[in-house]
């Protein structure tokens, strides 16, 4: 079934209350009814026909990372995103979502300046597969430049101006569907009672663009960043990738669940600047990686989980890496229900009105 996980944030990027709407994703039809397997029970129990409900805090971010040479950091543009605390529900392809970015979990947020985002990712977790889509665009940057002498504040020095777009697709096999569960950990739709794991083989490709009024590296650190007076990149991204996933569980309620995938293909970059443009074709490493950890049960869930992606990119300027980094972090406590007959019955027959 799709993550409960989806998220439009709205753009102007304030403390609005966010909704996502049902979300009936078609491609899931083989997440809901699982092929039967002898092993199935012994590894996990899967809850196809319950009602999840979730409580969850939740913090997205995609950040813009400007590879320094040895000896120089790298130069870290992040966003001033919300932490948000919600409410989901989900039963088989249906999900909605409630959340909203309460203060007291944003402290402090005006000294980092304003982001605008729309930031969807989606995790699709068929049986036998990983999908993930993204489409993601912020504007709005900050610099950490660190605490003056004899103080312990930190300053910051913002880039309103700083636009970044990534739109993508991975999907990769899972060859121990049978055995090894993502749902069990990241939609708390399943319980892994078993340790297993199992080898991942699949595809990216992703588009990519930066973009400021004025050169990304700001005018004081010029002289140590050979990517001075570049205003503009973009890069465009596809080839194939391979990885693992491993849950190790302790006397079946206690998880931890890692994942690791590795894409190498051909990367096409190009950067523009005061001085015209420039284009660089080569290979590029990009990873995703995915941890969960938390307890599992027949009707509760407590999960901690972490999903991060990082696309790399070399432009003609120098070898340093450009680098956008995005993820989600969530803490969730789920709690599993039988609906009752009524609501079963409407809850099906808006399922059976999708148009798979």
């Amino acid at each position: 079934m799709p993550s409960p996980h989806h998220s439009l944030t709205p753009m102007p990027m304030r403390k609005l209350f966010a909704i996502t709407s049902i979300l009936l994703l078609c491609q899931t039809t083989d997440a809901q009814v699982a092929r039967p397997v002898k092993e199935k029970d012994e590894y996990y129990k899967a809850f196809e026909e319950q009602l999840t409900g979730r409580i969850y805090l939740a913090k997205k971010y995609t950040s813009l990372y400007l590879g320094g040479p040895d000896g120089i950091q790298d130069l870290r543009y992040k966003p001033n995103t919300l932490t948000t605390l919600g409410v989901n529900a989900s039963y088989k392809a249906l999900s909605l979502t409630l959340g909203y970015g309460f203060a007291f979990l944003n402290p402090h947020k005006e000294a980092r300046g304003k982001t605008r985002s729309f930031d969807f990712q989606t995790h699709i977790y068929p049986r036998d597969w990983v999908t993930d889509i993204y489409a993601q665009f912020y504007r709005g940057y900050y610099l950490n430049v660190g605490a003056p002498p004899g103080t312990t504040d930190k300053t910051f020095e913002t880039r309103p101006d700083i636009r970044t777009r990534l739109v993508g697709l991975s999907v990769y096999r899972l060859f121990n569907g049978q055995n090894f569960s993502y749902r069990a950990g990241f939609l708390q739709t399943e319980w892994q009672k078993k340790s297993a794991g199992s080898l991942l083989v699949g595809a990216e490709i992703y588009y990519g663009s930066v973009k400021g009024d004025s050169a990304l590296v700001p005018t004081r650190a010029i002289s140590f960043y050979p990517q001075q007076g570049v205003k503009r990149f973009r890069l465009l991204e596809l080839g194939p990738g391979v990885g693992y996933a491993y849950t190790f569980v302790y006397k079946e309620h206690l998880f931890a669940t890692g994942s690791l995938t590795v894409n190498t293909g051909l990367s096409f970059v190009k950067e523009e600047g005061a001085g015209g443009s420039a284009n660089r074709t080569n290979l590029s490493p990009n990873a995703t990686f995915r941890a969960v950890g938390g307890y599992n049960s027949e009707s509760w869930a407590f999960t901690i989980a972490w999903l991060h992606n990082t696309t790399n990119a070399k432009g003609r300027s120098s070898d340093e890496l450009y680098s956008l980094r995005t993820g989600d972090f969530r803490i969730t406590l789920a709690r599993r229900f039988t609906p009752g007959g009524k609501l079963k019955k409407n809850l099906d027959s808006v399922i059976e009105k999708i148009p798979y």
